[in-house]
């Protein structure tokens, strides 16, 4: 009989493409995963792997049976959602992903009622960017994700995945408190033709979308800084090298050298909750649903 963790790693490695991205992904060990495979490849009584360079690559029966492990996990995964739909109670383990302002200013409140009123849920979260984490979703390797677009360019959602909205968060644009625009009571985009920004990483979507934005208002986006952080961001605004974006949710205390200027023509990001359709049913997502959109709607009457 099928081991069903050594098919999760035949899947893995399916998706991974290599036994040290399957390893990642399952949180395990390269040795743990080289294990299970040769253990999978007893019970089929025939090779799944073959050397590829430095690597290895799923044979003509890997990819066979990596197909029928995913449609395996699947199905598993859906008779998870029923059962614990049946038994109607919010348990066992939950794990979300979060982009780093939503982490900070988001599931802290949520996290805190959804364990108040549900004990026996355990969850865990980990920090990602959002094109990563619902992915991750995908992959199986999260159950939630938190997510964000922007009023003007919707990230694409894989098809597998089913989206609720949570709230629509406000940006400004932060300025040193010495530039020129600094006592204005609203700004344009397009009066930041002659200013340097300080962006997220190049390939992030909230880089794509600030460069597309700009370009959107006729000017080519002057890049001189690179910072993940928010805080580090401002950090730069604050000793006059440049402007940034500065979105409203999980702001936290501003700089003192900082002005922040609302934008006439509103700049919005929509934050929402992405997870697999076939575990919609599943109580821990409803419940974490639930105190997500509670949360939300706090912190837009805030």
């Amino acid at each position: 009989m099928l081991n069903l963790e050594r098919l999760r790693t035949l899947d893995a490695l399916a998706r991974h493409g290599s036994v040290s991205g399957a390893a990642d992904g399952l949180h395990v060990t390269t040795s743990a995963v080289s294990q299970q495979m040769a253990k999978l490849e007893r019970e089929v009584g025939q090779p799944l792997l073959a050397r590829n360079g430095r690597g290895v690559r799923l044979t003509d029966a890997g990819r066979l049976l990596a197909d029928h492990a995913a449609r395996i996990i699947s199905q598993v995964e859906q008779a998870q959602a029923d059962v614990e739909a049946q038994r109607g109670c919010a348990v066992g383990e939950l794990r979300i992903g979060a982009f780093p302002t939503a982490m900070r200013g988001l599931l802290p409140r949520a996290l805190s009622a959804l364990r108040t009123g549900h004990p026996d849920l355990r969850v865990r979260v980990r920090e990602q960017e959002p094109e990563e984490s619902m992915a991750a979703v995908v992959r199986g390797d999260l159950d939630m994700a938190l997510a964000i677009d922007w009023h003007n360019k919707r990230m694409p959602v894989p098809a597998e995945l089913t989206r609720t909205h949570l709230l629509d968060d406000s940006v400004d644009i932060a300025v040193p408190a010495g530039h020129r625009l600094a006592e204005r009571a609203t700004i344009s985009l397009a009066e930041f033709g002659d200013d340097e920004w300080i962006s997220w990483n190049e390939g992030q979507f909230c880089h794509e979308w600030l460069v597309f934005t700009l370009r959107g208002t006729g000017i080519e986006p002057r890049i001189a800084h690179i910072a993940e952080e928010h805080h580090t961001q401002l950090a730069f605004v604050e000793a006059g090298l440049g402007v940034c974006v500065a979105p409203k949710l999980g702001r936290g205390p501003v700089p003192a050298g900082v002005r922040l200027l609302p934008v006439a023509d509103a700049v919005r990001r929509h934050v929402y909750a992405v997870w697999r359709a076939d575990a919609d049913r599943r109580p821990s997502i409803r419940a974490a649903v639930d105190a997500l959109r509670v949360t939300a709607a706090e912190l837009q009457h805030a």
